[in-house]
């Protein structure tokens, strides 16, 4: 995982993980919506990448 992310993407997930976490401890409601909203907007990205990944041949 270290070596497809890097330090950087580490402590950007860690931070959005710890963000979400701390919202929902506040308020599950919304902390379960930027959940959601989180998983779908990585879908988004997965199919984005895979589609451009497509087009040029890999």
């Amino acid at each position: 995982m270290r070596k497809k992310l890097g330090i950087e993407g580490i402590a950007g997930l860690l931070l959005v993980i710890l963000s979400v976490a701390l919202l929902t401890y506040h308020d599950p409601i919304v902390g379960a919506a930027v959940m959601i909203l989180l998983a779908g907007l990585a879908l988004i990205a997965k199919g984005f990448i895979s589609s451009m990944m497509g087009m040029f041949g890999m």
